[in-house]
């Protein structure tokens, strides 16, 4: 596994940093003297050469120029911009609502040949119903804090799953059976989801393996949400951010896991039982709950 998901967006910056630093000295300036120049603390020069704070568009203008490199400063803004989009905060993302995020990649999607999506608590996006989907990210947008646009967000995440079914595909999905159980909007939706699983890990562009919660044989265990997309970027879910990967030997760590991941899981005759397993498990549940509503009043009369 990678030692840290958000490494590369942190190597991106030391990446910025550096090139500043050498900047500097390649001018013979001391980190006074360009601080001076640039009319900031020199505290702050080193917390750039350092790469604990990111410098802004203006700040890297002003830095090429104490060094009489004023010609490289768009070149060092578009590389600086590139490593802080490596780590995205969701409340950056979030906050013109969920729906625009869908939106926002649809494109990508339809440029992307082959799809691997590992997650271990979630059906992956591109095989959510349309009530599964408003469930969830309705529950996004009250964990955020932010408007609830999350049945336009759904829509959008169908249209955006379209690609499925689109020639020149590939999709490789592994997901953990725990993500069989857990539940978002109501009973029938979540009946309705378990049922597309059947349907739609059948599609021959399409390989659904799930990792039986029995499995005695880990290789690897249970991680954070991640996809990749061909062989060049992986994208993590993270609580507070997407972390976007694109370092090749960390990209190499991503499909070195999510081979050994997809080797646990079963496929086929054997994943649609485990599926079937869980709409059985939630009609029992909803038998239980009446069962539970009826008792108070039967104890009661």
């Amino acid at each position: 596994m990678p030692k840290s998901p958000s490494s590369s967006a942190q190597a991106a910056r030391e990446t910025v940093a550096t090139r500043l630093r050498d900047m500097r000295k390649g001018a013979g300036l001391t980190v006074a003297e360009l601080a001076g120049r640039c009319g900031w603390h020199h505290a702050k020069t080193s917390r750039i050469e350092n790469a604990r704070t990111a410098p802004s568009a203006k700040d890297i203008r002003l830095w090429c120029r104490a060094c009489g490199a004023e010609r490289d400063a768009d070149d060092v803004i578009a590389q600086s911009l590139n490593a802080e989009s490596l780590y995205n905060e969701w409340r950056h993302q979030v906050r013109n609502g969920l729906k625009q995020l869908q939106d926002r990649s649809a494109q990508f999607f339809r440029e992307t040949q082959l799809f691997r999506v590992y997650s271990a608590t979630l059906v992956p996006g591109l095989l959510q119903t349309e009530g599964y989907a408003t469930g969830l990210l309705s529950t996004i947008a009250h964990f955020r804090g932010i408007p609830d646009d999350g049945a336009d967000a759904a829509a959008a995440r169908i249209a955006r799953a379209r690609v499925i079914h689109e020639h020149g595909h590939r999709f490789v999905l592994v997901i953990e059976e725990a993500a069989l159980y857990y539940r978002f909007g109501d009973a029938d939706a979540m009946a309705a989801q378990l049922g597309h699983l059947l349907t739609a890990g059948a599609l021959p562009a399409v390989s659904l393996g799930v990792i039986p919660r029995t499995t005695t044989d880990r290789k690897q265990w249970p991680t954070e949400t991640f996809h990749i997309y061909d062989d060049s970027l992986v994208s993590v879910e993270l609580l507070s951010a997407q972390v976007k990967v694109t370092q090749p030997s960390q990209v190499a760590l991503y499909l070195r896991a999510f081979g050994e991941l997809r080797g646990m899981a079963v496929y086929g005759a054997e994943a649609r039982s485990l599926i079937v397993r869980a709409i059985d498990a939630l009609g029992r549940d909803g038998a239980r709950e009446t069962t539970g509503l009826l008792a108070p009043v039967n104890d009661q009369d």
